[in-house]
């Protein structure tokens, strides 16, 4: 649900949280990472939203300066559990200022990092890639419900879980396969059939429904089929397949509308990206037209670069043997951990402020990043 007084300008956490998982379900955050509120209360009425990559102390101040009582953060503070609050680290400090000034915490992290219009998204508008996909689909987020309802209500209940967001593929919309075929059930003396009565063996005849859906509805979907069907206990079935969900996972891939040659490619990446230094592997005299990028630590995705033909790899945290792995095949280009997702605060904010345009949401002016050059 979604609750905005208009005339007063009432939100509470949950509805920011709402329009954030339009963009990036939490449902696709990587296992090992730590999002969601991780400090305050859902519903808790909100002043205005602070905007950050890192939720640090001086954030923090930030927020309580400007009247923010809701920090939305990149990266969660809180990433291990916590066994005392007593200010001994910059994290227990956070969550302690936090709690005593009620702001709220929400970080996003790995789910912004898997969506289609997230964190790779960003990179790749800002060094103009076209013709844009994801570089690593994530597997198991794909799932399909298969059910059994009466012919006559078939339609109604298709369209109960078309309207969920069920049967959508890729570009195409109400999706689904449908076959005919004979039921049969015998309710006991407790049971209120919605054909036939208690004790009678009946024969039905049902169309069997098959959709397919993305993970993160499963819940939506569920209730549709349960308040759409007629029959007082549902039969259903559901899987997780192991199709590949090309609108989620991690890194993209895109082209340059024009080569470049590597030397032009690095300078260009070094001034739309603001990098102080770029470590690269050695330059193979080949011009650059397919770029991958993957914001953060980004070494586990080599293989997968090398292999989808990309000539540049743009990413960060990249080790001493990692730059061997580029096998005079790719350019690999470590440009900085903050530098590679330091735009994602605006891309936030954005879509924030075109989802509530009437709202505060302000863009944090620390910088948060704690590498330093010289």
């Amino acid at each position: 649900y979604f609750i905005f007084d208009v005339k007063q300008n009432l939100m509470i956490v949950q509805d920011i949280i709402k329009q954030l998982e339009d963009l990036a379900p939490l449902a696709y955050a990587e296992e090992f990472d730590n999002v969601g509120l991780l400090v305050g209360h859902k519903d808790m009425e909100v002043s205005g939203v602070l905007i950050t990559l890192d939720t640090l102390p001086e954030v923090v101040d930030e927020a309580i300066a400007t009247n923010c009582n809701l920090i939305v953060s990149f990266h969660p503070i809180i990433f291990k559990g916590l066994k005392s609050i007593t200010g001994k680290t910059y994290v227990e400090r956070v969550v302690e200022k936090a709690i005593k000034h009620d702001i709220a915490i929400f970080a996003i992290h790995t789910a912004l990092d898997n969506a289609f219009e997230g964190v790779n998204a960003e990179i790749c508008n800002r060094l103009n890639l076209i013709n844009k996909s994801i570089l690593m689909p994530q597997s198991g987020t794909v799932k399909k419900l298969t059910t059994f309802v009466p012919n006559t209500d078939a339609e109604m209940v298709r369209t109960a879980l078309f309207n969920a967001g069920g049967g959508a593929l890729g570009n195409y919309e109400h999706c689904s396969f449908n076959s005919q075929g004979i039921g049969t059930f015998e309710g006991n003396s407790e049971a209120r059939p919605a054909i036939g009565k208690p004790n009678e063996l009946k024969s039905v005849e049902e169309t069997r429904i098959d959709i397919v859906y993305a993970k993160h509805l499963e819940s939506s979907i569920l209730n549709a089929l349960f308040q759409a069907h007629p029959y007082e206990e549902v039969a259903h079935e559901l899987f997780t397949l192991e199709n590949k969900n090309h609108h989620i996972g991690m890194g993209m891939i895109g082209e340059l509308e024009d080569p470049m040659s590597e030397t032009d490619f690095l300078t260009f990446v070094k001034q739309t990206m603001k990098c102080e230094i770029i470590r690269h592997s050695k330059q193979l005299e080949h011009p650059i037209k397919k770029v991958a990028v993957l914001g953060g630590s980004g070494s586990f995705a080599i293989s997968a670069a090398k292999a989808a033909g990309a000539d540049a790899f743009v990413t960060s945290d990249l080790k001493y043997h990692d730059f061997l792995r580029a096998e005079n095949q790719i350019l690999l280009m470590d440009i900085g951990h903050y530098e590679s997702e330091q735009y994602t605060k605006n891309l936030l904010a954005s879509y924030l402020k075109k989802k509530i345009p009437n709202f505060a949401v302000l863009l944090s002016k620390i910088n948060t990043n704690p590498v330093k050059y010289k």
